[in-house]
């Protein structure tokens, strides 16, 4: 299943993160439980679990929603989901840990250690852009990044969900036509370490970067675009970002 930020739990979630960061963990932990009571999929109910989870002030009731969030996990078998194994297991671990059963923590460790693998997506791969370019161009590092105008990337980023790579070509900087590139990586590529198991466990927006070239090898013009209200509340979550860019 795609990642889509207007999924209704998806949405809830988001609200639950906005709560615990304005230090309401109650409404927080309220909004969570909406979420799980909503689900009607495994991706919405792994989803969910997840942050119902560190919402437990009991030691058991979190290890149970943990495993609830992975067996949702493994049944979608998704190459988004892939990144959140790790972490799902270390937390497990933890959890046996805590509980004295030191030998399902050993076991969820050793699956934590194991489950942490460079992303196997095959692709599509998308580019958003203003930029105008041609088949056969190849996008490169070095140039500055569209969020921190004093930085210089030292990583060209790309992702697998062209409706992600339309978004990011809304928000670039410029003023040329919104362009998204079907692109072919050169080299070896890895999760996008600022999204990556951040907000959301994982990588369900499939979003990657390279240090070597990306080869545009097409062009598409039909992905979902936002509303000038939507584009304007995604500047001002950027403006208001104050995180440092894993550069």
């Amino acid at each position: 299943m795609e990642f889509d930020p207007n999924n209704p739990v998806v949405k809830l979630c988001v609200q639950g993160m906005d709560m615990e960061a304005n230090g309401k963990p109650e409404e927080a932990s309220r909004l969570f439980l909406q979420a799980w009571n909503e689900a009607t999929n495994d991706f919405e109910k792994y989803i969910a679990a997840y942050y119902v989870a560190r919402h437990q002030a009991n030691v058991s009731d979190k290890l149970n929603w943990l495993e609830t969030a992975l067996q949702a996990a493994l049944k979608l078998n998704n190459e988004a989901i892939k990144g959140a194994f790790s972490s799902l297991y270390a937390n497990i671990a933890k959890c046996f840990e805590e509980l004295g059963d030191l030998e399902n923590a050993k076991m969820n460790h050793d699956l934590a250690g194991s489950s942490t693998v460079e992303p196997s997506d095959k692709g599509p791969f998308y580019h958003g852009t203003k930029a105008d370019l041609q088949v056969g161009d190849f996008l490169t590092a070095g140039y500055k990044s569209n969020y921190k105008s004093e930085l210089t990337m030292n990583h060209i980023y790309f992702t697998a969900l062209v409706n992600g790579a339309g978004l990011a070509a809304a928000l670039a900087t410029g003023d040329g036509q919104e362009r998204v590139y079907v692109v072919e990586p050169t080299g070896s590529f890895e999760n996008d370490p600022n999204v990556t198991n951040k907000k959301f466990p994982g990588n369900p927006t499939r979003s990657y970067r390279t240090r070597a070239p990306l080869k545009i090898i097409g062009e598409v013009t039909d992905w979902v675009r936002q509303t000038p209200e939507q584009l304007q509340q995604w500047r001002e979550k950027l403006a208001s970002n104050k995180g440092e860019i894993i550069n």
